[in-house]
């Protein structure tokens, strides 16, 4: 085995042997294998050194590319902290760890082979298991040969990074039923029970064989078990009525509360006063089955936890500063008084002050307003913001929180309008409705009084009131939207609340931002022309595009993967939209656009972005970058165009027009040149145009138009992009799905509509047999659940069904 490797300048065709990918840069040689990053190359010799080059032989280039991975040497540190470990693991004892890791890169049967074959890796690890479905591994290891940290770190090297986020670090708490509504139904289920055996007689005519004493001991004592029943049993029924008309307002449960006060007064009269047997019994069968289905109900909201893991994209660590050292610990292990050091575009995690550094504080994430704030040493910033510019230092003034983060997200400033769709269209029908039903009841009352069956009359009246309650048509919209939150969760869609759904099933205008939403670092092709880059250039343009998060700096960060950067001890500063400059050995470096460093735009090539460099006056040459679509998007594109008119902003200039023009076709409106100012313009004017506007793009930049637009879907590669500014997080690997998501809406609407007429059909025949006491009290508290219980089914399962038939979940239950 060779122990260097060669590189060969691009004069000629290969393909990676590692990822398969061509080598369109340059050719890197070793081992009489070409590769077309070190990274890949890398991988390949940990498996050669380790006897696991097996892994080529059971696929062809199995592994993941490399070239985009480029690790920060503490990236990891804060999976030495104890609790972060404690909540990470599955199971713990004196020597044996076991944790089970997500890894998105599980791709083939070479992946499932190597990660099951661990150990021959390191002796610390004991076993691997993967599940290949859920792009899972379970590792277990032995904690004093291997930490958590090292392990993590084996699995980067070999190309198979473990997604880690918050929401892991996070144990979902599972929601238990209201203990109080148990023993309520405990009560109504004893006392029913109890009165049926006391009515036996009265069921079989045979109360005469008892004597007048007995029957009336045992009238007596259906009275008895009643009081629990009503007083306590029935409560909740009470409170709800009365919490509604005093709002001013009618709920459903206001005639569920009349008629069992009703049934309870008369049968009390029929007793006591007429010499009769009453209702207790009824009474007590209908709290009973009500509460049956109140149970049901809630049970059934419990195990609807549906994925809305938008904690995903907080983040999880940030670094702090000790005795001039960096290190990276979790965010819950901030403290007032740390000092940290806070990079371009890093979210600043708690209320801090400025030690060092130029602050250019991004709030758009809060207000919309995309111009950087300036901050001055001493001075207090505030949580939410991002550091536009070089890496500053902060003392913590407050303790910093997920939940802070969670309360930016729901914040009623970010709810661009209240929702009167579907949700709030069930509310005002169950309203209307309660009118209704209490003039039929009415109505049956009076006409039984007037025959001179006044028993009958209040039977007819109780059963309208029960048979009437609109449980089914007020569960149908929040299982079927929360159904819909699931789906589009699984598919790491994660919508703000269920408003954002209705609101996406109107939509008729579809933005899309270009760069880092249309576009994939890892799909770019970056070529250099000008004078020959020494090592020492690369070196120095390595360390100023470390410095920004922007999409160019980042695909010219990963061109030079393997190239060490110079130490410019963070002094580099960023002109947004124009580019990087710097000091180095007393000379001025500048990296950005051709006005930026001042470069000559004749016989320029076009199709691309360019990015010059210089050194003080001289342009030594430039990096033609052209953008890799992400793959699927002219499918996304021309779906999406066939119902929706489609307009894409971009921030470059207009050279890839007419490239963009070949894969997305002329129907599609293009408008470049724009600042995160012109998009949030742009988008204001087409909803005064009356337009119902969607925003698709980048979370970081386009924070305002997001916010503008009627609803935003902030796009994103990296889990610590959070924008509360949007309706909704959707991982950038999901976005060929836009189009079924988009259709999926509509159809949540028309399964709500079918639940509606489903519970309308089972009050209109209720009401007719209740009017013509035909049905009693008790069984119209059986016939309730069962209504209500066939529209959850219904809902659910069609929901489901249908997502799964269109590809949006991978199995139907």
């Amino acid at each position: 085995m060779q122990n260097r490797s060669d590189i060969l300048p691009n004069k000629q065709t290969a393909s990676c042997y590692h990822c398969g990918e061509d080598c369109k840069d340059e050719i890197l040689h070793f081992d009489d294998k070409d590769f077309c990053c070190t990274g890949c190359q890398l991988v390949y010799e940990v498996l050669s050194e380790n006897n696991l080059c097996n892994y080529y032989d059971i696929a062809d280039n199995p592994g993941i590319s490399q070239k985009a991975v480029s690790p920060k040497e503490n990236q990891f540190d804060y999976l030495d902290d104890v609790d972060v470990i404690k909540k990470l693991v599955d199971f713990q004892n004196g020597g044996e760890t076991h944790i089970t890791f997500n890894i998105p890169l599980i791709h083939c049967a070479s992946c499932i082979w190597l990660l099951e074959n661990l150990h021959k890796l390191n002796q610390g690890v004991l076993s691997g298991r993967v599940d290949f479905i859920k792009k899972k591994v379970q590792v277990k290891f032995l904690q004093e040969k291997i930490s958590l940290k090292e392990l993590v770190k084996l699995l980067s090297r070999i190309g198979y990074e473990p997604l880690i986020n918050l929401a892991d670090t996070e144990k979902k708490q599972v929601q238990s039923t209201d203990k109080k509504l148990i023993l309520k139904l405990a009560v109504a289920g004893f006392c029913f029970g109890n009165m049926m055996l006391f009515s036996l007689p009265e069921y079989f005519s045979e109360a005469e064989l008892l004597g007048e004493g007995f029957k009336k001991t045992f009238n007596y004592l259906n009275v008895f078990l009643a009081l629990p029943v009503f007083f306590y049993s029935a409560t909740d029924y009470y409170r709800s009525a009365w919490l509604s008309i005093r709002n001013k307002a009618v709920n459903m449960d206001v005639p569920i509360a009349i008629g069992i006060v009703t049934l309870f007064s008369y049968s009390l009269y029929d007793i006591f006063i007429l010499g009769n047997e009453g209702y207790m019994d009824t009474l007590g069968g209908l709290l009973f089955f009500l509460l049956i289905g109140k149970y049901y109900q809630q049970k059934t909201y419990d195990t609807l936890s549906f994925d809305r893991d938008y904690k995903s994209y907080f983040p999880i660590a940030v670094t702090r500063v000790v005795r001039e050292e960096e290190e990276v610990i979790p965010l819950m292990k901030l403290h007032v008084g740390d000092i940290i050091r806070v990079r371009d575009s890093e979210l600043i995690p708690a209320d801090c002050i400025l030690l060092e550094g130029e602050a250019y504080i991004d709030y758009s994430f809060v207000t919309g307003e995309e111009v950087p704030v300036s901050r001055k040493k001493g001075e207090l910033i505030y949580a939410g913001g991002r550091q536009k510019g070089k890496a500053i230092t902060l003392a913590v003034q407050k303790s910093p929180s997920q939940g802070y983060l969670t309360d930016l997200w729901n914040n009623e400033s970010f709810d661009k309008e209240k929702a009167h769709g579907l949700e709030s269209l069930a509310n005002r029908i169950s309203g209307e409705f309660t009118f209704i039903v209490l003039f039929l009841a009415l109505a049956a009352l009076v006409f039984w009084v007037w025959s001179g069956q006044a028993s009958m009359g209040v039977l007819a009246f109780t059963s309208v009131l029960i048979i009437t309650c609109p449980c089914a048509l007020a569960m149908s919209t929040p299982f079927t939207l929360g159904n819909t939150l699931r789906v589009f969760g699984q598919g790491k869609l994660y919508l703000k609340n269920a408003h954002v759904i209705e609101k996406l099933a109107k939509i008729d205008t579809v933005i899309f931002d270009k760069t880092g939403t249309l576009t994939a670092p890892s799909q770019a092709s970056v070529t250099y022309e000008g004078e020959p880059l020494s090592n020492e250039s690369k070196s120095l343009v390595k360390a100023m595009v470390n410095q920004s998060n922007h999409a160019l700096s980042n695909r010219i960060n990963a061109w030079l993967d393997g190239i060490r950067a110079v130490s410019l001890q963070d002094n580099v500063v960023e002109v947004t939209g124009k580019g990087l400059k710097t000091k180095y050995k007393s000379q001025e470096i500048r990296l950005g656009s051709a006005e930026f460093v001042g470069a000559d735009k004749k016989n320029l090539p076009d199709g691309g972005n360019l990015v010059f460099f210089a050194v003080e006056d001289t342009v030594l040459g430039y990096f033609f970058i052209k953008s890799g679509l992400r793959e699927g998007v002219d499918r996304v594109i021309s779906a999406i165009e066939e119902e929706k008119e489609v307009h894409l902003l971009s921030g470059d200039q207009d050279h890839e027009r007419h490239n963009l023009h070949k894969v997305f076709g002329e129907k599609i409106k293009m408008t470049f040149n724009q600042g995160p100012k012109d998009k949030l313009t742009y988008i204001k004017r087409l909803n005064n145009e009356g337009k119902l506007t969607l925003m698709v793009g980048d979370g970081l930049n386009d924070a305002g138009a997001l916010k503008e637009s009627k609803v935003g879907i902030a796009i994103t590669d990296k889990v610590t992009n959070f924008s509360p500014a949007s309706d909704a997080i959707m991982d950038a690997g999901m976005i060929n799905k836009l189009p079924e998501f988009l259709n999926f809406t509509k159809t949540s609407r028309n399964i709500i509509k079918a639940s509606f007429g489903l519970s309308f059909s089972y009050n209109i025949v209720g009401v007719y047999f209740a009017v013509q006491g035909l049905v009693s009290p008790v069984f119209c508290a059986i016939l309730m659940p069962i209504s209500s219980i066939s529209v959850v089914v219904f809902t659910t399962l069609t929901t489901n069904y249908l997502a799964y038939k269109r590809g949006l979940k991978s199995k139907i239950w």
